[in-house]
């Protein structure tokens, strides 16, 4: 026993002594707790897999009997195994350094222990979901980074806006769950157990899914619970809103962890989808559409952090890519590396807003690479690593998944190609409007730079951001995934490098080389452009089409139909009638002692004659 419990424990240890005793501790207590709990989880980490050595079998841990019901055993039991062992490493890894960040950038916020309290609490509930060893322990983790999600995004819940967006997020991500928890149900239902070994096993002794089946079905539902948490189309319409949480949220939930779930819980199910190929081409085509559709949506935010927003929906899009075409190594691969350079990307925007004093808005920045020249190096370093630069860490990972896209189909391969151009050309662009021309913002406030508590972190994720691609991930996972990938293809890492340094070049020209360009074409352009400005008009049409007939239909149906007329029209109608009755009863008791004679008289009549007619019938 290595006691992969202490794992997540430290954290939530955190989360309780915050909790309850942050708001009357001083911060020192606060960071010492909040910080000090993910760097013992991150250290308790690397013992563990120092003593496991090379993982050439899954360590399971079983604690206790969580449900026992008949012959279905469900129990609290913890895996590590190399799929885990890389989740471990980011989750607690990049959350330190995000945790680390949030001391300088969250400094002068009411309810700073709050914000530390959740964030323990949503680093307990995301290293259970990838050490749980079973499919109803990943399910609460699932549904506790949700919830940790919904309290950052709405930290600021006076704000109506930022509470607007935890309801969105939560309520989009409950229609993804119900398809993940009914893909449990089929799973139990058919196989007896929820434990992955022998799920998989069985899995793996039923034919290939030429056509749809059961596998097929499980395969589906558990797309739409990761097309909920990985804000993939259709369920993507939270992400962006969920901008309105702190910076460091983003960074470390919406960009580098809880948004990968949906990825890691594909690849931890990749049994299931290589038997059932119809799912897997749909993972395939919905993560090829959603980095496409989200690049394009990317070109024309002028608020910095929802630019990155769409980067991490569309980047995400990518891993399903790379899951869809069975190359789940290269997704996982692509999964580490966006963890160093979005959260880089994030926290780097974080600073920028630091500097500005509260400025998101793009078109009211520039010339900030002299007041702030770390976070404009490190940010570089994010931007050419997302971009596909040959050495640094995107190409690397990026690559593997459009070698593997190619052999499956050129059509999704030149589907990536095209989008690691606009990729290249929105990140380039933000960084170009932000660091480069002349300042735009408020001539009295003036810029500087984020204190090292908050640049240190930067300079750690760049390095790795850098050189995060020499980690070795597909090797290491190889014994997991033996499908075969295919060879590397010169020709098609050119073509890929070209298209991202395009979108540079492009972006240099638009905003360094010819500013005022890009207005002009944007003018050009007309109802196009601002048909992606408006980001297609999306949740206009989720409004109209969803929101608006569910609000008026439980008003008029449920409400004034239901409740008030059928169950209210019951209820006060019963009511009615015994205050009817009561009126009627209430009479006989008028204390006059000559009307109570009159009515013993009167009933004893009754009885003399009810007695009579039964005689005469009998």
């Amino acid at each position: 026993m290595l006691h992969l419990w202490l794992i997540p424990a430290f954290p939530l240890a955190g989360f309780l002594l915050n909790g309850l005793f942050g708001r009357r501790a001083p911060k020192l207590f606060v960071n010492l707790v909040g910080v000090g709990s993910v760097a013992l989880s991150f250290l308790w980490v690397l013992n563990t897999l120092a003593a496991l050595g090379p993982l050439e079998t899954p360590h399971i841990e079983r604690y206790f009997t969580w449900i026992q019901s008949g012959e279905l055993r469900i129990g609290f039991d913890l895996v590590a195994d190399r799929l885990s062992a890389v989740m471990m490493l980011v989750v607690t890894g990049v959350g330190l350094l995000i945790h680390v960040y949030s001391i300088g950038y969250m400094a002068h916020e009411s309810g700073y222990y709050r914000f530390f309290a959740y964030l323990n609490l949503f680093m307990f509930f995301m290293l259970l979901l990838v050490m749980a060893g079973n499919f109803l322990l990943l399910f609460v983790g699932w549904e506790g980074v949700g919830l940790c999600s919904y309290l950052l995004i709405g930290f600021w819940f006076l704000k109506k806006s930022a509470a607007d967006a935890g309801k969105k997020a939560f309520i989009v991500n409950r229609i993804g769950d119900f398809g993940f928890s009914l893909a449990i149900y089929l799973i139990v239902a058919h196989f007896g157990t929820l434990d992955f070994d022998p799920v998989f096993a069985a899995v793996r002794e039923r034919p290939l899914e030429t056509d749809a089946g059961l596998l097929t079905l499980v395969a589906l539902l558990l797309l739409v619970g990761a097309t909920g948490k990985s804000a993939q189309v259709p369920l993507y319409v939270w992400l962006p809103d969920a901008m309105e949480g702190p910076t460091p949220v983003s960074a470390l939930i919406h960009a580098a962890t809880m948004v990968t779930a949906g990825v890691y819980m594909t690849a931890r199910c990749a049994p299931i989808y290589l038997q059932a190929p119809i799912a897997l081409e749909a993972v395939a085509w919905v993560g090829a559409f959603t980095a496409f559709f989200a690049a394009t949506i990317g070109l024309a935010q002028h608020d910095i952090k929802k630019v990155f927003a769409y980067s991490t929906i569309s980047q995400l899009g990518y891993m399903f890519l790379g899951a869809g075409v069975g190359a789940f190594s290269a997704g996982i691969y692509h999964l580490v590396t966006h963890a160093f350079f979005k959260a880089l990307l994030f926290l780097g925007a974080g600073s920028v807003i630091h500097a500005l004093g509260g400025e998101q808005d793009l078109r009211r920045m520039g010339g900030l690479r002299k007041q702030a020249p770390v976070t404009f190096w490190t940010l570089l370093c994010a931007a050419v690593a997302i971009a596909g630069v040959p050495p640094f860490s995107g190409f690397h990972s990026k690559d593997a998944i459009l070698l593997a896209a190619h052999h499956h189909s050129p059509a999704l391969y030149w589907i990536g190609v095209v989008t690691a151009a606009l990729t290249a050309f929105y990140v380039f662009r933000a960084l170009f409007l932000a660091f480069f021309g002349d300042y735009r913002g408020d001539p009295h406030h003036h810029p500087h730079e984020s204190p090292p508590v908050m640049t240190v972190p930067l300079m750690a994720l760049a390095a790795l951001s850098l050189a995060g691609g020499y980690f070795g991930v597909p090797a290491w996972l190889e014994p997991m995934f033996p499908v075969s990938e295919p060879a590397h293809d010169v020709a098609l890492v050119v073509v890929s490098v070209i298209a991202g340094l395009a979108g540079i070049a492009t972006a240099w020209w638009f905003y360094v080389a010819r500013p005022g360009l890009a207005d002009r074409v944007a003018a050009q352009l007309g109802g196009l452009y601002q048909l992606v400005y408006n980001k297609y008009f999306v949740d206009e049409i989720y409004g109209a089409a969803v929101v608006r007939p569910v609000v008026e239909g439980s008003e008029k149906l449920a409400w004034r139909t239901l409740d008030v007329s059928v169950i209210d029209g019951m209820v006060n109608g019963l009511g009615a009638r015994a205050q009817s009755l009561g009126d009627v009863l209430r009479r006989i008791q008028s204390g006059n002692v000559r009307s109570y004679a009159a009515w013993v008289l009167f009933g004893a009549v009754l009885v003399v004659v009810a007695f009579g007619f039964w005689g005469g019938w009998q």
